[in-house]
């Protein structure tokens, strides 16, 4: 235990360090720029960037949320299973086209920024948490069914008061395989005008500097290791 809080101490440090005050990394990058070129990215700031990409992923998220688990509640209804193959069909969506080929085919309809970026996410992101809601509704112990509607629940009351609540960490493993997703896949918004830290990998790339790539790549891994962590400790609390 105390390990494992010393270890997200000091990743929680190393993020904000790169963040906030990247020129503390100065020596440790340098190696990895070309000779005479910029080592610290500082077209954009950092932190701006950081801010943005997260908010990205945490709007797509949301509303991946909100859509899949609303699909797995109705196609787990009596009256909605049939509609399960053509659910999954429409939620696999993401996963069928890969998210560069969403980004071409939103940008002619919603031009240059983030919001291409956001349907990319958004559509990346159905699978996981459709998948896993209606394995959680569909695994919900029958004595516990059986005893609600023996108590006189409404079916709405029993989504609420009963369902929601047994099926939540079993949810909650699909948003964070979504949510780790969409923060890699996120760096790729950067082609089409986005503000993420793709921006810094990306300008790395254009100009043979290793060194944004290395900035770009370690702040992205270490919010997705961070926040990764963060919902694992929520699903633990929620079944214990």
């Amino acid at each position: 235990m105390r390990t494992g809080l010393i270890l997200r101490s000091a990743l929680v440090t190393l993020f904000l360090a790169m963040v906030l005050k990247p020129s503390w990394f100065t020596p440790l990058l340098a190696p990895f720029a070309p000779p005479g070129g910029p080592v610290i990215y500082e077209r954009s700031s950092l932190l701006s960037l950081t801010l943005s990409h997260l908010g990205l992923v945490f709007a797509a998220s949301v509303a991946a949320t909100i859509v899949a688990v609303g699909l797995a509640v109705f196609v787990t209804r009596p009256g909605g299973a049939a509609f399960l193959p053509l659910s999954r069909t429409v939620t696999n969506i993401g996963q069928t086209f890969p998210p560069v080929a969403v980004l071409a085919l939103a940008v002619p309809a919603l031009g240059f920024g983030a919001g291409p970026t956001l349907v990319a996410l958004f559509l990346y992101g159905l699978l996981p948490i459709f998948d896993n809601a209606v394995t959680g509704f569909r695994t919900l112990p029958p004595v516990t069914m059986e005893a609600a509607r023996g108590i006189g629940l409404s079916p709405a009351q029993q989504l609420i008061s009963v369902e929601l609540p047994l099926a939540l960490p079993v949810i909650l493993t699909g948003i964070r395989l979504s949510v780790v997703i969409a923060l890699g896949t996120a760096t790729i918004g950067s082609t089409v005008a986005a503000r993420t830290l793709g921006e810094v990998i990306i300008a790395g790339l254009l100009t043979n500097n290793t060194a944004f790539v290395v900035q770009g790549g370690v702040i992205t891994g270490l919010m997705a290791l961070l926040i990764h962590d963060a919902l694992v400790q929520v699903e633990k609390r929620l079944s214990a």
